[in-house]
């Protein structure tokens, strides 16, 4: 396979766009767990979320 006078370029390209895709996926990873982990302290410290009850329910 030859890329030509450019293939230096193309290359390079390519490999930062794989590298961007990979921080992305990585800081999406890292901040669902980070959120996941704040619910369960707040549900454990007793703070429900307003979704968590019926419409029938009083505050």
């Amino acid at each position: 396979m030859s890329l030509g006078p450019y293939a230096s370029f193309i290359v390079t390209a390519y490999a930062l766009v794989a590298i961007v895709l990979a921080l992305l996926i990585g800081w999406v990873v890292v901040d669902y767990r980070s959120q996941t982990q704040r619910l369960r302290e707040l549900d454990e410290s007793g703070i429900v979320r307003r979704s968590g009850r019926s419409a029938t329910e009083l505050p």
